[in-house]
């Protein structure tokens, strides 16, 4: 239990916002789940390119999807959004709260698609994946992956082609030196295989 009194009127602004993004009763908070690290992933059904019908379908979903996490109270390292699913590394602090935000951001644009063409009943989203991160080599190698993952896909050729994502951002705050020397110490090795061919 909290002890209300001796919260600052900020941290218990925090509390609140975490059970609102749950839709849980703003009164009696439950236990926190705590801070972790998750690769939280998401695939079009049958990677049909659903997300990239459009440039500005993947503007709106891309800043629907960050004010998702936003909203949750996550806490970003690296994003990508590609036109049949997406990736993002996330320090999470209630993990159910999450799934369930992403859930409803995944019904209300796979309606809105559906609707725009005409495609009543279509199933546009094939499930949701959040894995949790187990070390630090673990994390770096997965924003890695991330930020490669336009590559890896033939999108581009370089990271920092690829708008819909925070590889740009990450080149640009980054020395060029400590960007080559982490993706040497932390390879990717053959993440991905089997869930993102």
């Amino acid at each position: 239990m909290y002890d209300w009194q001796k919260m600052t009127a900020e941290e218990r602004t925090a509390i609140l916002a975490r059970r609102i993004c749950e839709q849980k009763p703003w009164h009696r908070p439950s236990i926190f789940e705590g801070n972790k690290w998750f690769h939280v992933t998401a695939s079009c059904y049958q990677h049909q390119p659903l997300i990239g019908f459009s440039t500005e379908r993947m503007i709106h979903f891309s800043n629907e999807l960050l004010r998702t996490f936003k909203e949750c109270q996550a806490e970003l390292s690296a994003w990508v959004l590609l036109p049949n699913h997406y990736h993002v590394l996330a320090k999470v602090f209630m993990k159910a709260g999450l799934q369930k935000s992403l859930g409803k951001l995944h019904g209300r644009n796979s309606h809105q698609w559906n609707v725009e063409e005409e495609a009543s009943g279509r199933k546009c989203f094939h499930g949701l994946l959040m894995k949790p991160i187990k070390s630090e080599s673990h994390r770096i190698s997965t924003m890695n992956y991330i930020h490669h993952n336009p590559v890896k896909h033939g999108y581009v050729e370089k990271w920092g082609d690829w708008i819909f994502g925070s590889a740009l951002e990450y080149l640009e705050n980054t020395p060029v030196s400590e960007v080559r020397k982490s993706w040497e110490r932390f390879p990717v090795s053959n993440m991905g295989k089997g869930w993102d061919d």
